[in-house]
């Protein structure tokens, strides 16, 4: 079993700055790839961005490349994600998620992932 926990969502102004953290507690976090995950009101929950367990292999959306950055500090415990150039079309709820079959990859599908937490709300204005 894995808890994760998110911080660092807020209310900004688009093309401002936010860095999400999810601290892991539980089994061996460095065992499990990581994932964010967003959802809007009315909408599915959607992949954002991934990274292995090692850190060494990372996939995003087309939506959020180039402007999102995912990390992991293993020794932390730790997954981040560096959201710059926000648009009003990146509000909505963020999830991270670990994913047990670690060797696999980065997988894009939220059903592959095995926990999650219970999200932090990003809300950008225009």
């Amino acid at each position: 079993q894995v808890q994760l926990v998110e911080s660092g969502g807020g209310l900004v102004q688009a093309g401002d700055s936010l860095r999400l953290s999810c601290a892991a507690s539980g089994r061996t976090f460095s065992n499990y790839a990581m994932g964010w995950f967003r959802q809007a009101v009315g909408k599915e929950r959607d992949f954002v961005a991934g990274i292995s367990w090692s850190g060494g292999r990372t996939y995003y959306a087309d939506s959020v490349k180039g402007r999102f950055t995912i990390s992991r500090d293993n020794a932390k415990n730790t997954v981040y994600l560096q959201m710059n150039s926000l648009k009003p079309e990146d509000t909505a709820v963020y999830y991270c998620a670990a994913d047990r079959n670690y060797m696999v990859g980065v997988r894009t599908a939220s059903q592959e992932y095995d926990y999650w937490g219970q999200g932090t709300q990003v809300t950008v204005s225009s």
